[in-house]
């Protein structure tokens, strides 16, 4: 699936925005600290909610649980204008409680609804596993088959992994089906 020329250029900024965050200038993390800082000044960031919106979203950095990923795909191929209400992906997207509260401070705002599409994007966007992810793994399986004992073990352990992941991610992906049906959307067979 392919990704709006939207959240392309947003992406690399988000990026920069947490790791911005992340170091002091004698290299220690401070990644944790800085975003409560953030989050205390949420007051004034969310003037700048639709001018730019990756620099108020990093405050919801780790707030997120996506429960249908099918869903924040089909949402990262959207334009701006395209977004669903934010009340719409309440199956797909949960806020942990402290940014639960955070979103009840921004959804008043005229766009706070479009902003929190957009800051959910962004954090599944950060999350979502790359291409150069899926070589890693690809290439730490192909240690594990050459690893003799320990390798079977550790392949064995992978697989029943995968099995419980494979269901999960079965159910995952015919829910975000529904969903995405419900709302307007094809549903890809």
């Amino acid at each position: 699936m392919s990704m709006s020329a939207f959240f392309r250029a947003l992406r690399t900024s988000y990026q920069a925005e947490i790791d911005d965050l992340a170091f002091d200038s004698e290299g220690r993390n401070v990644l944790r600290k800085r975003l409560l800082e953030k989050r205390g000044q949420i007051a004034f960031l969310k003037q700048m909610m639709e001018l730019s919106p990756e620099m108020v979203a990093v405050v919801f950095h780790g707030g997120f649980h996506f429960e249908l990923p099918a869903v924040m795909e089909q949402v990262l191929t959207l334009d701006s204008d395209e977004f669903p209400d934010w009340s719409s992906l309440h199956d797909a997207v949960q806020l942990t409680p402290w940014a639960q509260e955070l979103a009840d401070a921004l959804l008043p705002e005229p766009q706070g609804d479009w902003f929190m599409v957009v800051a959910a994007a962004l954090e599944y966007l950060y999350h979502r596993p790359s291409a150069h992810h899926h070589e890693a793994a690809a290439h730490e399986g192909h240690a594990d088959e050459s690893g003799g004992e320990h390798g079977s073990v550790r392949r064995q352990g992978h697989a029943d992994e995968f099995d419980k992941d494979g269901e999960q991610h079965h159910d995952h992906e015919e829910s975000s089906a529904e969903w995405l049906e419900e709302h307007g959307f094809d549903r890809k067979d």
